[in-house]
């Protein structure tokens, strides 16, 4: 879960390295060391507040959208829509594999050369890039696909062997739409590798937080407790204990983070000082809020309570923890503020509703979105 930072430049735009040449060149010219101060670009309140304001209005997207499509999703009979469900023993390792990941990324980039490890997982990102945008795009192409244009439908099938030995390995089905979708999602992901761009990264980067939010279901809330608790000292232990996860952060040349250019003002498209929010700020809390929304939709009354007050206690802790970083100007583990208001709000609400107990007890089943038998027994017991 990377952490919310700032005046960071985007690997492939314009480097620190590059500004410190700058500065060098300007030093050794013989001018004072105002004009080397002047080489690196301090942003204005005005571009602060963009920035930041641009990433918290991205971030809220694919929580809001991705919580939507996660309540149809859970309903979904088509394979390649189906969930997939995290349980508590899953949640419980979740902190440990992600340590052991993040240290081993950071043991890599001090070890071989940054270079070519970007290039493969830039390689690897592609692939999942067009792949994670295609998906996001597909309900919107079934809207607005010309109903004059034939919608072909095909198949991908591969097997091995031959007779009564025959075995499936791939069977996917498409139409003419996926493949639009796919063509499109094929020309942001040749731009991100030419370019790097900032916008490129940035669609991408929506793209795999709405699907992780879409497609990750916690099974009931107290594996969600588990699993935002167990990344909260992941999250604070990463930052505040080690510089590991700022450095994998800046090292690391793929979309797992939203950023946008507080220098935007100035520089246009070709802004290069950017602030930066990790995807796993987005996509924890998110998975959780969308369980919640389910929760609302389980209980049948059609109010959304608990997913309003979840959705604004993320923006709270987002707020928060931009407004410490800038007080500190020390980079933050979102999580810090983002877990405790996250699972905090809600729980206030269902004990001031008396429903903390059927929150507790509510649990998934993996076809679709339905209170367990035991909790429908004492709904109806209540209408009775």
């Amino acid at each position: 879960m990377a952490d919310v930072d700032q005046g960071s430049a985007l690997p492939g735009e314009t480097s620190s390295p590059a500004l410190d040449s700058l500065n060098n060149d300007t030093v050794s010219n013989g001018t004072d060391s105002v004009n080397a101060t002047v080489a690196k670009f301090v942003s204005t309140p005005e571009g602060t507040a963009l920035a930041y304001g641009s990433l918290v209005f991205m971030a809220l997207l694919p929580i809001f959208f991705g919580a939507l499509r996660s309540v149809s999703c859970s309903k979904s009979k088509n394979s390649s829509d189906m969930p997939e469900t995290i349980t508590s023993r899953d949640a419980a390792r979740f902190p440990i594999i992600a340590s052991c990941t993040l240290f081993g990324l950071y043991l890599f980039f001090k070890i071989f050369s940054q270079e070519y490890i970007n290039l493969l997982l830039s390689m690897y990102f592609f692939v999942l890039g067009i792949l994670a945008l295609s998906h996001t795009m597909s309900p919107l192409m079934n809207k607005v696909f010309p109903a004059s244009l034939p919608n072909k439908q095909y198949q991908l099938l591969f097997t091995q062997d031959s007779g009564e030995n025959k075995e499936e390995i791939v069977n996917y089905e498409f139409d003419t739409k996926d493949l639009v979708c796919l063509c499109i999602s094929s020309v942001v992901g040749v731009w991100y590798i030419l370019k790097k761009h900032w916008i490129a990264n940035n669609l991408f980067g929506l793209a795999f937080a709405l699907n992780g939010v879409e497609l990750l279901h916690l099974n009931n809330v107290s594996t969600g407790c588990i699993l935002l608790g167990g990344l909260f000292v992941y999250d604070v232990f990463w930052v505040f204990g080690t510089n590991v996860m700022v450095t994998v952060a800046k090292s690391f040349e793929a979309p797992i983070k939203l950023v946008f250019p507080q220098d935007l003002l100035e520089k246009g498209l070709e802004a290069s000082n950017f602030a930066m929010l990790g995807l796993g700020d987005i996509v924890i809390p998110g998975i959780f809020i969308a369980l919640l929304l389910r929760f609302d939709v389980s209980l049948k009354k059609n109010t959304r309570t608990y997913f309003y007050t979840s959705f604004l206690a993320y923006i709270f802790g987002l707020g928060l923890t931009i407004f410490v970083m800038h007080t500190f100007k020390h980079a933050q583990p979102a999580l810090l503020y983002l877990v405790p208001a996250c699972i905090g709000f809600p729980v206030v609400v269902a004990l001031f509703k008396g429903e903390l107990t059927e929150m507790f007890r509510y649990e998934e089943t993996s076809s679709e979105v339905e209170a367990t038998p035991k909790e429908e027994t004492e709904s109806e017991k209540k209408e009775k």
